[in-house]
């Protein structure tokens, strides 16, 4: 299957000259080209999600002008740069002379990765940091309830009632273990509901 070069570009209502990007990818000998219109209210990107999604394909090279036409920030460009690269696509920025098709231009997705392992590495130690905070503080981590002690009294007295667990959990939007959690833990499972809970249950 032959490699394409698929041009992407991304214009405000603030550029005052929308046709240089089209302009310039063509120039760049893209066998497509995709013009993204951005408000600026708006986080959704409807044509590069469908050119990330249905376009691009492996060996096909993503060209774009400049770096900050393809990400919002550099999280969302360092998320991208990795996602291309998984999936075998070269990314090649015009103005800014990256290719990485090259060996000098496989050195930015080298810095990519080394980017993302470290916001990685940060994320992971400030949510290690909050949760020796909260323990020093007499609580405990983790997610918080899914229900609250006035809905595990309505669960209880339903279920007294002779309200299933299934109904239970699909009232309450939850799954069925936190139900029986709900009811009492220590409390023997039917065997049917057991059954049942195991096939149906993550």
């Amino acid at each position: 299957m032959t490699a394409r070069r698929i041009g992407m570009g991304r214009v405000s209502t603030q550029d005052q000259h929308p046709e240089s990007q089209k302009d310039a990818l063509e120039a760049a000998k893209c066998d497509r080209v995709y013009i993204e219109k951005f408000t600026g209210t708006k986080a959704e990107r409807p044509v590069w999600s469908m050119v990330r999604d249905e376009v691009l394909r492996t060996g096909d090279t993503l060209v774009i002008t400049r770096l900050d036409r393809l990400g919002r920030s550099t999280k969302d460009l360092l998320q991208i740069a990795a996602d291309l690269e998984a999936r075998g696509i070269n990314l090649e920025a015009t103005e800014q002379k990256i290719d990485t098709t090259t060996p000098e231009g496989r050195l930015f997705f080298t810095m990519v990765a080394a980017f993302a392992e470290f916001e990685h590495s940060m994320m992971r130690a400030r949510t290690m940091d909050g949760l020796a905070a909260a323990r020093a503080r007499g609580r405990k981590g983790g997610r918080k309830a899914k229900l609250s002690p006035q809905k595990v009294a309505d669960i209880r007295r339903r279920a007294g009632d002779g309200e299933s667990i299934t109904d239970l959990a699909e009232y309450f939007g939850v799954s069925r273990p936190t139900i029986y959690r709900a009811l009492d833990t220590t409390q023997d499972r039917p065997e049917k509901e057991v059954q049942s809970d195991s096939l149906f249950d993550a």
